[in-house]
This record gives C-alpha cells, sequence and structure tokens, in this order.
C-alpha cells in the first residue's frame, strides 16, 4: 500500500499540560481509521495537525505531494450569506453537477430535505451540518478526515454516511480518518482504530469491537505484570520486617527500592455502583398515552403531528425511540412527562411515578454555571444511600468521573462531555423511578458512554431513551418503537434494521412487511408475490447450514487454543509471539465472518 500521509514525532503542549507526546503515525491507502479517547485527549488536535490545518509544536506532518486532503471541522466554517446551493456547489450550473451520479447520490442522501436556495445562515445546526458535509463529499480527496460527522445526523443519515465511506473507493484506494463517539459508525466503517491517551498513541486492528477486545487483552496483561509487581511488594515488605539488628544490615539502595514499589501502589477505595442508588417505588401503573392525539404547535386546524397513538410503559420497561427529524420524538417525551398536554385523548400517570428528563441541551445547569461540581451536587442533598450504604456527595460525582481536582470547577468552565454528565448525575440524585434520554450521547466520548451504560444497565426504574446511536440503543434498551413522520407509533421487533428496511420503503414508495402489517407505498397495494425456494434448494441449504454449524465449531476450538497461547505469550513478555498470534486470529476472523455470512444466506432459503 502506498504511503499518503504521516507525522513524525508530534508534540503539542498548552499552557502547563502536554496532550500530544512525541507521537509517530502514518496514513496509507486503503486505511479507514476510528480515532477514539477521552474529550480533551487531544483527538481534534492530532486531526487538525494532519490535516495541515494547525502546526505541532515540534516534530512535522509530510505527505505525498500529489494527495488532496478534504477535512470536516466540528465547528460551523461555511460562508453564512450564501445559498444552499453555492454553499455545495458554487458556481455550477444544475446541470453541470446533476450529470455526475455519485454527486447526485450524495445530495440524495444528505441535502434532499434541504431548501436549495434558503441561505446558511436560515438552517438548523443539523441542516448546516448536512450541507458542509455534502460540499466535502462531492470534492475529489485522497484522504477525508471528519472530525464528528455523525452529529446532528439521525439514524438514516448514519446509515447512508456509512455505505458511501465504504464503496467511495476501491478496498486498497483512498482513506479516511474519523472521530466520532458513534460505535456503531466506527464497527461498521473503520478497519483500524487509533487510540489517544495520556499524550500517545496506541494501535489497533479493526473496527471499535476489535479495539475493544484488544485494550481487554492489553488491560489483562497489564493486571498480569501488576500482580507479578504486588507479589514482589510483599516479598520485599517481608524483608524490611524482619527485625531491627536485620534490618540495619541491609544496603540503603535496596529499601529505597521497596520503598519506591510500595509507594506505586495506588490508595485503596470502595468501589460504588450508581445503579444501586435508591429510586422511588413505582407501583403497577407508570405513564400511559391512550389514543392521544396531538395538532402540529402553531399548525394549522387538523395538522396532526400525532394521530390516535396509544402508548403504555411498564414497570422496568426500556424502550428506546427512533424516527425521522420533526417526527415528534422530543414532543413524545414532552406528553409523557406532562410538559405538554394532549389535543384529545388521556395521559394517565402513576400515583408514585417521579420523573426526570435529559435534554439535549444543557440548559438546566445555566442557573448553576457560577457553582462548583461538588456544590450543584451538595445542593441536592449531602448524603446519598447507595447499595444500603451512605455516601458523600463527592465520593458520588466520582462516580461519574469527576476527580478531586474536577469537583472544585466551575460549571461554566466544564467541557460539553462534563456538562453531559453532570447534567445526567444532578438528574439521578432526585432518585426518579422514570427516567426519559433525549440524544444522550451528545458530547460524549467512547468512554464516558461506557460508564453511563454501566450506570443505565442496573439502575431498576423505566427508562425510555431516543437517540440516534445504535449501539446505546441496542445496549441499554430491550425493545425499540419507531415514529415514522405519518402520526403513528410502530413497533420494531426486529429494532433498528427494520426501521431503515421502513424509511428505504417508504422512500422508495414500495411495500415492506415487518413485524406485522405491511406499509404500502403510494398506490396502497401490495408487492406482487414471489415464488419460493425450491425443495431441491432447501435440501441444498440445509446441508450448507450442517456444514458451516461444523465448520463454525471447529474455528471456535482453534481461537481458544490461540487465546491460551497469548495468554502464555503475555507472561512470558514474547511479544513476537503475540503478534504471530493476533495475525492468526485476524485470518480466523475472516474465514468466520465469510462462514456467518454463507450461513445467514442457507437460513433465509430455509425461512428460519
Amino acid at each position: 500500500m502506498a504511503h499518503l500521509l504521516g507525522g513524525e514525532n508530534l508534540t503539542v503542549s498548552y499552557a502547563t499540560r502536554t496532550v500530544l507526546d512525541g507521537i509517530t503515525l502514518g496514513l496509507e491507502e486503503g486505511d479507514r481509521i476510528g480515532m477514539v479517547g477521552r474529550n480533551g485527549d487531544g483527538k481534534s488536535t492530532l486531526m487538525r495537525l494532519l490535516a495541515l490545518r494547525s502546526t505541532p509544536d515540534s516534530g512535522r506532518v509530510t505527505k505525498r505531494g500529489d494527495v488532496n486532503i478534504g477535512y470536516l471541522d466540528q465547528s460551523d466554517v461555511l460562508d453564512a450569506d450564501l445559498t444552499v446551493g453555492a454553499a455545495i456547489v458554487g458556481d455550477q450550473a444544475d446541470y453541470e453537477w446533476a450529470r455526475n451520479p455519485q454527486i447526485r447520490e450524495i445530495m440524495g442522501g444528505l441535502v434532499s430535505d434541504v431548501d436549495w436556495h434558503a441561505n446558511v445562515h436560515a438552517l438548523s445546526g443539523g441542516q448546516k451540518r448536512r450541507v458542509a458535509l455534502a460540499k466535502l463529499l462531492i470534492e475529489d480527496h485522497d484522504v477525508i478526515m471528519l472530525d464528528e460527522p455523525t452529529n446532528h445526523l439521525d439514524v438514516e443519515g448514519v446509515a447512508w454516511l456509512s455505505r458511501h465511506l465504504k464503496t467511495r473507493w476501491r478496498a486498497n484506494q483512498g482513506a479516511f480518518l474519523v472521530v466520532t463517539h458513534d460505535r456503531w459508525f466506527l464497527d461498521e466503517v473503520c478497519n483500524k482504530t487509533w487510540e489517544i491517551h495520556d499524550g500517545i498513541m496506541d494501535p489497533f486492528e479493526g473496527g471499535y469491537a476489535a479495539y475493544v477486545l484488544a485494550r481487554a487483552e492489553r488491560d489483562r496483561a497489564a493486571s498480569v505484570m501488576e500482580g507479578k509487581r504486588q507479589q514482589l511488594v510483599k516479598k520485599e515488605l517481608a524483608w524490611l520486617r524482619r527485625g531491627a539488628p536485620a534490618r540495619t544490615a541491609k544496603p540503603k539502595f535496596r529499601i529505597e527500592a521497596a520503598n519506591a514499589l510500595i509507594a506505586d501502589v495506588p490508595a485503596p477505595r470502595d468501589s460504588m455502583a450508581l445503579s444501586k442508588m435508591a429510586t422511588a417505588r413505582q407501583g403497577k401503573d407508570v405513564l400511559d398515552l391512550e389514543h392521544v392525539s396531538l395538532d402540529f404547535l402553531g399548525g394549522d386546524a387538523g395538522q396532526k403531528l400525532f394521530d390516535n397513538i396509544t402508548l403504555r410503559l411498564a414497570p422496568g420497561e426500556r424502550l428506546g425511540l427512533v424516527g425521522v427529524n420533526g417526527a415528534g420524538k422530543t414532543t413524545l417525551l414532552k406528553l409523557l412527562n406532562g410538559e405538554i398536554q394532549p389535543t384529545s385523548g388521556k395521559v394517565k400517570r402513576g400515583k408514585t411515578v417521579v420523573t426526570a428528563v435529559l435534554t439535549q441541551e444543557v440548559k438546566e445547569l445555566d442557573d448553576v454555571k457560577d457553582l462548583r461540581v461538588i456544590e450543584v451536587i451538595e445542593r441536592e442533598k449531602r448524603s446519598f444511600n447507595v447499595g444500603g450504604k451512605e455516601f458523600s456527595a463527592g465520593q458520588l460525582v466520582e462516580q461519574l468521573g469527576f476527580t478531586n481536582e474536577k469537583q472544585w470547577t466551575p460549571v461554566r468552565d466544564l467541557s460539553g462531555g462534563e456538562r453531559r454528565r453532570l447534567q445526567l448525575l444532578r438528574l439521578l440524585v432526585g432518585e426518579p423511578n422514570v427516567l426519559m434520554l433525549d440524544e444522550p450521547t451528545n458530547d460524549l466520548d467512547t468512554d464516558t458512554l461506557a460508564a453511563v451504560e454501566d450506570v443505565l444497565d442496573g439502575w431498576p426504574g423505566t427508562l425510555v431513551v431516543v437517540s440516534h446511536d445504535r449501539y446505546l440503543l441496542e445496549r441499554v434498551t430491550d425493545h425499540q418503537m419507531a415514529l415514522l413522520g405519518d402520526g403513528k407509533i410502530r413497533a420494531l421487533p426486529r429494532g433498528v434494521d427494520q426501521y431503515l428496511e421502513l424509511r428505504e420503503g417508504a422512500l422508495a414508495g414500495s411495500t415492506i412487511t415487518g413485524g406485522g402489517n405491511p406499509v404500502t407505498g403510494a398506490s396502497g397495494s401490495s408487492a406482487p408475490a414471489v415464488a419460493g425456494p425450491s425443495e431441491a434448494e432447501k435440501r441444498d441449504a440445509r446441508k450448507a447450514k450442517n456444514r458451516i454449524d461444523r465448520q463454525l465449531g471447529k474455528l471456535t476450538q482453534q481461537e481458544e487454543k490461540i487465546h491460551a497461547q497469548m495468554v502464555k505469550s503475555t507472561v512470558d513478555n514474547d511479544f513476537d509471539a503475540m503478534a504471530e498470534q493476533n495475525k492468526k486470529l485476524k485470518t480466523l476472523a475472516e474465514e468466520r465472518e465469510a462462514l456467518e455470512l454463507e450461513w445467514l444466506e442457507a437460513l433465509e432459503v430455509l425461512g428460519e
């Protein structure tokens, strides 16, 4: 693979903090790289350096002379006075760009619902983001760098962007680097992952799932090394404690070495789970919408956002909501929370229900912006009951990543992700039993998302989540429902995949069946019947399925054997062997993927 660009010994410091410390890396043709790390660890800084938009304090970025780099910043970079059309295609006449099928596909995927003649300054944040993305993608670039491209994109937009990036170049051509907290997207499009932390970059093969497994293996290896060190600590302590006469004869350097080992041992502290926080008791009735209709706010009479919908939330239910922009997802939460009343129908609320809503904005913190983090929580309570034990406000805020130093930071100085965490924590200390989250992943990095999900996993109340983050929805909710923009709410037995199929069918005007009644296009007619597979095809498919089951079993045994070898290599610090074993695992993973695809095809023929 040809080298495209790279950085050598890149160092960037702000005040007394070094964000990037001598990082060396490179992009080759065919690289599809996702960059992960905590907020503030330097992901965007590194991307700006590689895009030649800023310069390092030391080190250099080099690129092949003919390489063209496209870069999407997090901030708005469009000329606000331009029309949408001029912002995307410049002075080109419609017939010039419209004859290019790739440009037409990009326009249809991103800006089909945006007024071509509207000024950029009149657009919403999400529309501006899609216009900027469309402008970048219609250009011919060898390398594309995208900083949080999925922000403001709905589920369909994220799925479209993933398909576009996977098919934009051939497998060994072009490259892209993306920073995003959308873990489904990272898994879908990336073949490498860069983790930025503590001023350095650790590379991993594969997308987000492969990265998580590899990082777990790395941490396990570190744990083995820590176990060895702890054993050495115990031996040194025992050695030091053998009577005063013996100790005086021991060399000074040995005593100093033992003390260094002891000093490096972190102070023990009790772990604590917010999921065990007491919640108000729930009765059998929670929240019900019965035959609810709601007119568009400020719209003409007869225009309905919801048309005779019924929704019942059970105690402990975990519901995910997806839908097109403007279909009423946030409004539905407001109905459930009693903030607005329906035009007709009933909203029934259980007597013991205590609700809390995490909104898309963090305006709830405006009234406490001059307070410090710890003071915000102490305003609610000074002590909290978690799992039958009493904890202070300081111990509680530490659970969601606020260190002792951060606890005394004014709210106005917190980053977007930190404000989001504080917003959620403030809701939880109110001990609600119905928690509604509106796009909770905004501004959170992948590690913080994992921590929040860990809290939600064991939270005992009723949970309603509105999100375009497929990974989050599948992780913390038990079932999903969709708002398709037709005033109805629909169950999704097959999850987000079914929602995307329904939307594609609606846009294409075709009929798609899923989870019950068919969804018809403009004609209202059903799709023509298609003949099923023959008995001979079913027999062949059954044989193929049995064969693949046996092969997958053998693959699993081989993988387990290699994992055992990797454990031994880790203990022995044999990194060459680990690299070879990792290569074998990657080959086996590719075989497994091909077999699983063949297995699914066989199941489709069998109708299972």
